[in-house]
């Protein structure tokens, strides 16, 4: 864990731009309006470490939804699990963790694998942590995930209506993090993140980044 000063006191900026986006995801960063965006990058969780294999990262929005995608240099994407909730975290796996708030109270978690199953959860603060609550569906997410030569893919298309009941104006500042686990066969897992925690886990909430709407 690195206890440094200026590891904690600074986080990401990401900004997130407004566009006109398909009504379906594709997990295609070739296609508009990916190709328009800026691409931000995901670092080793662990400040120090290497990665082996490195992830691109694309937000967007429009009136509707957020919009994510990522995609994931792999030279053997895998996972086994199909089914929604299942522990995708267990294998290989994208997430997003989105404070709206931003006060640190409670935030959502969703994530895709390589298969497309997804996981979707909602953290509350309790007295002793956060309770995960996998009663709560984000109404409305729609996914996509592809493997192609030399990694795999996939996209999020999160509606505003499930996480915030209202779409963010410009100037808009949300607590987010873009994260990825990776298990290659043989090695050691690789944890990478848009906001590096700087532990062996995400759920970090003061280590979210921020993602400004434009």
């Amino acid at each position: 864990m690195d206890t440094s000063a200026e590891f904690w006191n600074k986080l990401p900026l990401g900004k997130c731009q407004r566009r006109i986006f398909p009504t379906a995801p594709t997990a295609d960063p070739q296609l508009e309006p990916w190709s328009t965006l800026k691409p931000l990058a995901l670092k080793a969780n662990t400040p120090g470490e290497k990665l082996i294999q490195a992830t691109a990262l694309w937000v967007g929005w429009d009136n509707e939804a957020l919009h994510v995608l990522f995609v994931a240099e792999d030279t053997q994407p895998w996972a086994t699990l199909t089914e929604r909730d299942a522990p995708l975290y267990k294998e290989e796996v994208c997430e997003v963790f989105l404070d709206p708030e931003s006060d640190g109270l409670g935030y959502f978690e969703l994530e895709v694998n390589p298969n497309n199953a997804v996981l979707d959860a909602c953290m509350r603060r309790v007295r002793n942590g956060f309770r995960k609550d996998f009663r709560w569906r984000c109404d409305g997410l729609q996914t996509a995930a592809r493997i192609f030569p030399g990694g795999w893919a996939a996209e999020l298309r999160i509606p505003f209506a499930s996480i915030c009941n209202q779409t963010p104006e410009p100037g808009t500042r949300w607590r987010a993090n873009f994260t990825r686990i990776d298990r290659p066969t043989g090695q050691p897992r690789e944890l990478s993140a848009w906001s590096p925690t700087g532990r062996a886990q995400f759920h970090i909430p003061e280590r979210f980044g921020v993602l400004e709407f434009e």
